[in-house]
């Protein structure tokens, strides 16, 4: 079997060296971002990628073989080590996998949270919304901001980038800002991104305001992709015609999302067909804003000045049928981008699609690699263990095509050309590793410390309450469906 890279063709064994030497170089250089209790950090980032099923808690790994330690170096490690997370983050941002030609680096952007509904011991908690039987419920627990980048093929594989905690009352879209702003920087240093290429692509989902993101980012060379709920109003650009008499107007015909009586002609349209979705209608219009009020980010806007008008395309996606076989309603996005881009309608809609692997990326963290499962006493130590995850992620996406995928009696075979899922993936890691080895050094023999002195008390720790939005969120629920105390 023959490959083609850059217009050289190489044999599966060529590939396979040139892959194992890359996935070598990741390997240093985020063992090279650990800056303190360096060996630990990495040998449990081992830990959690060859352990046979999901991880249960951090210290269930120190008996896996790749954790060459005791079981107190792993709390040791989360809770005095020191990750460098602009390095890490810069390392991680350099490995996404290159676009398509001519079109632009797409990521996404999402909050998932980490419940913590019974503790009161540990800072930074503020309340998150999880899903429960009955409906969702407000929880204790821990938000944070994951940004990855998404790509075409069949699979969900997506390339990890950053991750950063939202503190207590410090707005969600304010961290997904600084987020878009350390990615361009980033792409740019790495080059991966340079002036004269597409603007890289940057998706949401309804819980961000696309306008007050766009207005804040309008600085930043980026374009972004929100998605809007179905009962937005929306104004087209007024007419270039200027009244004889008074102000001219600010704004057009009215848009309602809802409301078809409403909608003017559309700018663009586009019929496809999808296996997964039927007959696909997208329409789309451009130059629309919404109308700006006073609150939010604009609290403060200069009363002397009008608020700012902000256009973009609005784009309406309908399908015929959902593959779970759901009721198909419309999807509804809007896009923005520097002025003088036309953009590309077709493009776009099918990008956002993949924005939902995403979803299949915090579903595998949490459930096999134990995202939500550390139940730690520091905030600053859960971030390491984010970070761990984030970077053995990557590492997992690198070695996809590098494993032999040697599925179980019951499981589906891989079809011929695409990746291992990533639990296959994790499953053939650890023969993987042998081959490659690993950066850290070997453990120290110590001898255990003396303990408690006889007679001190333990001291427990403080409670510390949990933040809660004035007037938004709820009690938060225990696990009987009490309020908890």
């Amino acid at each position: 079997m023959v490959s083609r890279r850059g217009g050289v063709v190489e044999s599966r064994g060529e590939a396979v060296l040139r892959g194992c030497a890359e996935l070598k170089r990741l390997r240093r250089e985020v063992y090279g971002c650990f800056s303190r209790r360096a060996d630990a950090l990495f040998e449990l980032s081992d830990a959690l990628l060859c352990a046979a099923g999901p991880v249960l808690s951090p210290v269930e790994l120190s008996m896996e073989p790749e954790f060459g330690r005791g079981h107190g170096s792993v709390y040791d490690a989360l809770h005095a080590g020191r990750i460098d997370t602009a390095g890490l983050r810069r390392v991680l941002t350099g490995v996404v996998a290159e676009p398509r030609a001519g079109e632009p680096l797409m990521f996404g952007v999402d909050v998932s949270p980490l419940p913590r509904p019974v503790c009161r011991y540990v800072e930074g908690l503020s309340m998150v919304q999880v899903r429960a039987v009955g409906g969702n419920q407000f929880v204790a627990g821990w938000p944070v901001s994951i940004l990855v980048g998404v790509g075409w093929g069949t699979c969900s594989w997506v390339d990890p980038v950053d991750a950063r905690r939202i503190a207590p009352g410090e707005d969600h879209a304010t961290v997904a800002i600084e987020q878009v702003r350390a990615l361009v920087a980033d792409l740019s240093a790495t080059g991966r991104w340079s002036p004269g290429d597409a603007a890289p692509l940057v998706m949401f989902d309804a819980g961000y305001p696309g306008t007050d993101l766009a207005h804040t980012l309008a600085d930043t060379p980026v374009q972004l992709l929100v998605r809007v709920r179905s009962d937005r109003v929306f104004y087209r650009a007024p007419s270039p015609v200027r009244p004889r008499y008074g102000r001219a107007p600010r704004r057009g015909a009215r848009l309602v999302c809802a409301d078809p009586e409403t909608w003017p002609a559309p700018d663009d349209q586009i019929s496809a067909h999808s296996p997964r979705y039927g007959a696909v209608r997208v329409t789309a219009w451009r130059t629309v804003h919404q109308r700006l009020q006073r609150n939010g980010r604009f609290t403060h806007f200069p009363a002397d000045r009008d608020l700012p008008v902000v256009p973009g395309t609005l784009i309406r996606v309908q399908v015929e049928k959902l593959p779970h076989g759901g009721a198909a309603k419309p999807l509804w996005l809007w896009h923005h981008a520097a002025p003088g881009g036309e953009p590309d309608i077709d493009l776009l809609w099918k990008a956002y699609l993949r924005r939902f692997d995403q979803e299949h990326f915090h579903r595998f963290a949490k459930v096999y690699l134990g995202l939500d499962t550390a139940r730690l006493l520091s905030a600053q130590a859960t971030d390491r263990w984010i970070w761990l995850i984030m970077a053995g992620y990557a590492q997992l996406r690198h070695a996809a095509a590098l494993v032999a995928d040697q599925p179980r009696p019951w499981h589906k075979k891989t079809a011929p050309g695409a990746l291992p899922t990533p639990c296959r993936t994790r499953t053939g890691f650890r023969r993987l590793r042998a081959q490659l080895g690993t950066p850290a050094g070997m453990a120290k023999p110590t001898t255990p410390g003396p303990g408690r002195p006889p007679g001190r008390k333990n001291r427990p720790k403080s409670r510390i309450p949990v933040y809660r939005a004035p007037g938004k969120n709820p009690e938060p629920a225990r696990q009987d469906g009490n309020p908890a105390p």
